[in-house]
């Protein structure tokens, strides 16, 4: 499938300068290496109906980032509020997907951190529940330098 993929770092997480998720499924706190078994903390929208909150993916739903050579996996929640149905998470950007992944930069500034994000940000495609073995770059995002790599076709 193809998405709309930003980044969030430990400096612009809900609360600042931490690593808080909301739905922890392998991680207690936002993480990962970018494996199959040590995916990246993935954020996605959500919405509130009547009391009742749904993501648009389910907590633990795995996804691989060709762009990025990286597992993730639904851990966290995208957007806040009463109503996070009317933010751009939920609602998506031009027609794809919302997912936001966690770049850490914790041992880097905010001001690299925010520079990585902006690199890795853009429309591109994603593996939904995919196999092991796909070519990976592990290390958290920032502090291995923020790679991004050219897509090829993916058998």
């Amino acid at each position: 499938m193809t998405v709309f993929l930003t980044g969030y770092s430990y400096w612009d997480n809900t609360p600042p300068a931490s690593a808080i998720i909301g739905r922890p499924i392998i991680h207690e706190v936002a993480a990962g290496i970018g494996t199959y078994d040590d995916p990246v903390t993935l954020a996605v929208g959500w919405r509130i109906d009547e009391g009742k909150v749904s993501e648009d993916f389910q907590p633990g739903t795995r996804f691989y980032i060709p762009r990025l050579r990286k597992y993730a996996i639904v851990e966290d929640l995208c957007g806040d509020g009463a109503k996070p149905q009317g933010g751009p998470c939920h609602i998506g950007w031009e027609g794809y997907h919302w997912l936001d992944i966690y770049v850490d930069g914790s041992t880097r500034t905010a001001e690299i951190s925010q520079q990585c994000m902006e690199k890795l940000t853009g429309i591109q495609p994603v593996l939904i529940k995919p196999r092991k073995g796909y070519l990976i770059s592990p290390g958290p995002i920032v502090e291995t330098g923020c790679k991004v790599f050219q897509v090829s076709l993916l058998k």
